[in-house]
């Protein structure tokens, strides 16, 4: 009797140890990033090969003239360390600082002269062509170089070097933002790459699918600022995820406890 006893307690704690195995495990739902967004026809992004200016930019923007006098008045004039209290709105230049525009929520910016100017919404080639356009009141051989300096992508997910990385040139891919991230790791999904991009203060939102060479003429392969590039963890990566790293000590503890209850219930017959 306390023979049977013994091994249904045995029986009864055995099966609760495996419960708490189970329970510890993730689950594709425990890591994968966006998997409740749905996708619908009202989030499609259009194709934008040059990008344009949106809230929160910074710019920095150069007038200049056969005659550099002409044009002083419309350049923002650098300001040494000593008197920067305008914090992460100023680039260092040589031992001076370089001072940009911030571009507004209403798409403004405020420039020397010509006062409040509107960019939002514009490229690099309509905001120059705006500019010299208000500038030939006063000079009349302009030259307006615009360049933003916050152009930013970031990249999560399953890549080598996840993280947020600042662009140098205003056009990137979305193969040469995965390149920076240290492409794919092996457990990438391929097939089903998340992009978020902000249009008009709304994010929207596609998924790529890397294996088809028809991804190069999707409407964004060609990235925009604050782009948010996700590569979703394939089945195996999500296995392993899954599996609980203590789990072969608990095995190991379980087995031996087993081989001391079979060494009990023989000492017993």
């Amino acid at each position: 009797m306390n023979k049977h006893l013994n091994l249904k307690h045995t029986i009864k704690f055995l099966s609760i140890i495996v419960l708490v195995i189970a329970s510890s495990c993730a689950s594709r739902k425990d890591i994968v990033y966006f998997q409740d967004e749905p996708l619908s026809t009202e989030s499609k992004l259009d194709n934008m090969f040059e990008l344009t200016y949106k809230t929160n930019d910074i710019l920095t923007i150069d007038v200049s003239s056969i005659e550099p006098a002409a044009v002083m008045p419309f350049n923002l004039s650098p300001v040494s360390y000593a008197n920067n209290n305008s914090g992460s709105d100023l680039t260092a230049n040589g031992n001076l600082l370089r001072q940009t525009y911030l571009v507004d929520q209403m798409g403004n910016i405020e420039f020397p002269v010509l006062g409040t100017l509107h960019v939002g919404g514009l490229t690099r080639t309509q905001a120059t062509e705006m500019l010299k356009e208000r500038l030939r009141e006063y000079v009349t051989d302009a030259i307006v170089n615009i360049r933003l300096i916050n152009f930013t992508v970031t990249v999560l997910g399953e890549v080598n070097n996840p993280g947020t990385y600042t662009i140098q040139d205003e056009r990137i891919s979305l193969s040469e933002a995965l390149g920076l991230a240290g492409d794919l790791s092996i457990y990438g999904k391929r097939d089903n790459v998340f992009l978020i991009r902000e249009v008009d203060g709304k994010k929207k939102y596609a998924k790529l699918d890397l294996t088809s060479i028809n991804v190069v003429n999707s409407p964004v392969y060609y990235l925009s600022q604050n782009d948010v590039i996700y590569v979703e963890p394939n089945n195996a990566k999500v296995r392993q995820s899954a599996y609980n790293q203590n789990t072969g000590v608990i095995i190991s503890a379980v087995a031996t406890l087993a081989t001391i209850t079979a060494i009990i219930i023989n000492s017993n017959k």
